[in-house]
């Protein structure tokens, strides 16, 4: 019979390069096609988008989400399982909503391109899942999921991880 849990074993050093390999030879297909339509590509366009993603990722995403991970962390249980995952689930639509909310690509000779208020749509979306939020977490808190965490399966009969997670 087996064993209720099961460790998986972590992915051997072979697949690991192997994976770092094949994601290097797309990265060098990208940046040689890239370079070689230049005239239609504009390479320093594209470079200067990807410095100013990892400048605006480094300089206002990274230190907004440990800022939001550290104050949700003091919130009691069950309401920090929802606020997390309605922070989480927010944080990607404003990202994906944010050119369409900032108008990049509208055109004042093509109305039709663009042409909703994404700004109070985006309100909208996150207002619903705020909301959605707020309930799942007051019912968690009603039922009395006040914190208690029920054991893993297998704990205590020899079948969890270990307590060093290893």
């Amino acid at each position: 019979m087996a064993a209720p849990f099961q460790e998986r074993a972590a992915p051997s050093r072979a697949w690991r390069l192997a994976g770092y390999g094949a994601g290097a030879a797309l990265v060098v297909t990208g940046l040689a096609g890239l370079a070689a339509d230049a005239r239609h590509t504009h390479p320093f366009g594209w470079a200067l988008w990807f410095g100013g993603l990892i400048a605006a990722h480094d300089g206002i995403v990274a230190p907004l989400v440990v800022t939001a991970g550290v104050l949700a962390g003091r919130v009691r249980e069950p309401y920090r399982f929802w606020l997390r995952a309605a922070l989480a689930v927010g944080g990607v639509l404003a990202l994906v909503a944010l050119p369409m909310v900032l108008g990049i690509g509208r055109r004042p000779d093509n109305p039709s391109l663009l042409p909703l208020d994404y700004g109070r749509d985006l309100l909208v979306v996150l207002g619903a899942v705020a909301s959605a939020a707020a309930v799942a977490a007051l019912r968690d808190g009603r039922r009395g999921h006040r914190g208690r965490r029920l054991p893993r399966q297998g704990a205590g009969r020899g079948g969890g991880r270990s307590p060093t997670g290893r």
